[in-house]
């Protein structure tokens, strides 16, 4: 204790500084965990009224990390009319973000435990990433927010292992509105995305772009629900390849 105290004043206060960090992260992540207890909570009661038996909704992203976006699975020998109302159910939770259901793609991935090494990694890191935020636009504008500076610094690092494959960038929209408006739209924002990345040090002929507008709504949802609006990631090729007039983005 002696030895604190004779300490510079400026190094009391970086170890202050520190220890209210710490505590101020232990009682962020306790106080997000039961938060999640209790959208659980209430979104198995949600699924079971909806006649959802074998629906399991996980409020936690793939490394473990509290999440108002859930991912429903199971429920597979149910029909759509079923499975739609439990998602719609779960979404209209106070407190739940969007709601998605787990991908042909994730449940391979979780059925055969691939080594978190590899190409593929980083598609699964902004998956990650985007599970518990989203990369914000102007009102009916393609222009991305500087609040998003620091997720897009994230996503370029995770990509950053996935340099010389092809990257694909989605960009879509709910079914609300001018669909040729929203088809713009969804293609101008991934378009940003891909640029914003590029002056992050990723390479542009190596990332396609493409807008579905609202042709392919997330399995569950209503066409018009807000969280259709979205940006998806996803690696489509893990060797090299020289671009050609074909496949270079943006090519007359």
């Amino acid at each position: 204790m002696h030895e604190l105290l004779s300490l510079p004043p400026w190094i009391k206060v970086a170890i202050g500084a520190v220890l209210v960090t710490l505590v101020a992260l232990v009682a962020e992540a306790q106080t997000g965990n039961a938060f999640v207890t209790r959208l659980e909570d209430r979104a198995r009661v949600a699924i079971a009224a909806e006649g959802g038996k074998g629906i399991v909704a996980d409020f936690h992203t793939s490394v473990g990390w509290p999440t108002r976006h859930p991912t429903l699975s199971g429920g597979d020998d149910l029909n759509d009319d079923v499975r739609g109302r439990v998602a719609r159910a779960v979404a209209a939770i106070p407190g739940v973000g969007g709601v998605h259901w787990m991908t042909s793609r994730a449940r391979a991935a979780q059925a055969t435990k691939p080594a978190d090494t590899g190409p593929y990694h980083c598609e699964r890191d902004v998956e990650t990433l985007l599970a518990v935020r989203v990369i914000l636009f102007a009102e009916g504008s393609a222009r991305i927010e500087k609040a998003s500076d620091v997720l897009l610094d994230e996503v370029t690092a995770a990509l950053e292992p996935c340099k010389g494959s092809i990257i694909a960038i989605a960009g879509h929209s709910d079914a609300v509105g001018d669909a040729a408006v929203n088809l713009k739209l969804s293609r101008e924002r991934a378009a940003a995305v891909r640029d914003a990345l590029v002056t992050r040090g990723l390479p542009f002929d190596t990332i396609r772009v493409e807008g579905y507008g609202s042709a392919r709504p997330v399995d569950g949802l209503d066409p018009a629900d807000p969280a259709n609006r979205r940006i998806e990631f996803s690696v489509i090729s893990i060797a090299p390849q020289v671009p050609t007039p074909v496949d270079t983005p943006d090519a007359g």
